[in-house]
């Protein structure tokens, strides 16, 4: 299985991202989370700068986030500057909305904005629509400012079948977060090669998983405060969407419900607090704070990270790249340069 790294941009990214090169990984991503982090563009440009084989990863955009021009204007811009080593992540923002008070945009805006990306940054044209008006737009001097020649690879954020068949309709790949379970990766696979067969399209993208992982020491305490602050920051965004949406809280079972309920105790808000954004995404996808290790209960360790011994973990990732997964992208919190060493001997 490929390798990747994901973390959250910002200055000195460029650093991890040219020892992840020199480790043998993959790819390296950025999240888009404006908001919460820094801009995925800025930071990826100077990555681009300081790498030269290693594949850029924006993980992921949104058509809530920027028009389709703009945003095919920053890809585009950084394909010139590591060209064909682009990965466009897309997905209808559910953290990048709701850090805004908002909700996930719609599937169907979600396909147009992910086609429009893919016509633009390979120099076709494409609708562009505010409100009633259209207009028909391209990139109009694309040779010294942005590269429509050597190819963007897109992929489809994808947690149910609605996304992946998006993704098969487009030729696109899929990319899921905490996702574990091998038979819901071969469901999105089936999904997404059916759309495919039906769209005419090609069906061979890659499929992407972020996630978090620990291996065991003998003896070692699968449910200790080093596992936890390795994997709890993956954990700990299941409970946020928890807080945030009713219908996600309603099919946790008892122990992870109640942790929600902490949760909002703890960031001193309530799930019908318009405000509730300011309070639930404080140090989102940074290092697990002490004082929410209580919160990552045993079932969200065993849900959302992969922890367990070499031959455990080595296990699980067989059974996932069985199931349809190509590239394990794994984010590092502890001490990123430290893991990320580890991993790439474990992952070797």
């Amino acid at each position: 299985m490929r390798t990747g790294i994901v973390t959250t941009a910002g200055p000195g990214v460029e650093h991890l991202a040219a020892r992840a090169e020199e480790l043998g990984f993959d790819s390296f991503w950025v999240y888009d989370t404006p908001m919460v982090h820094g801009d995925p563009f800025v930071s990826l440009a100077l990555c681009a700068k300081a790498t030269r084989r290693i594949r850029l990863g924006i993980g992921v955009t949104s058509p809530a986030l920027r028009s389709a021009p703009a945003a095919a204007a920053a890809v585009s811009s950084l394909n010139a500057l590591a060209p064909g080593r682009v990965v466009c992540g897309v997905g209808t923002g559910n953290t990048a909305r709701r850090t805004l008070g908002m909700r996930p945009t719609r599937t169907a805006e979600l396909e147009s904005f992910t086609a429009a990306l893919q016509d633009l940054t390979a120099g076709r044209e494409t609708d562009y629509r505010e409100g009633p008006r259209v207009g028909r737009v391209r990139f109009l001097h694309a040779g010294p400012y942005v590269n429509t020649q050597d190819p963007v690879e897109f992929v489809v954020a994808a947690f149910g079948l609605k996304a992946a068949a998006v993704a098969g309709r487009l030729g696109a790949g899929v990319i899921s977060f905490g996702l574990h379970d091998p038979a819901a990766w071969t469901a999105l696979g089936q999904a997404r090669q059916a759309a495919a067969r039906d769209a005419d399209s090609a069906a061979k993208a890659r499929s992407y998983l972020m996630s978090s992982l620990y291996v065991l020491d003998d003896g070692e305490d699968r449910y200790g405060d080093p596992v936890k602050d390795a994997v709890g920051h993956i954990a700990l965004s299941a409970l946020i969407l928890g807080a945030e949406n009713p219908a996600f809280r309603a099919a946790l079972p008892p122990e992870e419900a109640a942790a929600v309920d902490r949760l909002l105790r703890l960031r001193g808000t309530t799930p019908t607090d318009p405000e509730r954004h300011q309070a639930l995404y404080r140090n989102y996808l940074g290092r697990l704070a002490p004082e929410d290790r209580e919160l990552i209960v045993p079932s969200l360790v065993d849900r959302f990270g992969l922890v367990g011994t070499r031959d455990e973990v080595t296990e699980r990732i067989n059974a996932l790249e069985k199931a349809g997964v190509d590239e394990l992208v794994i984010q590092p919190v502890v001490d990123p340069e430290t893991e990320m060493a580890a991993l790439a001997r474990l992952l070797a």
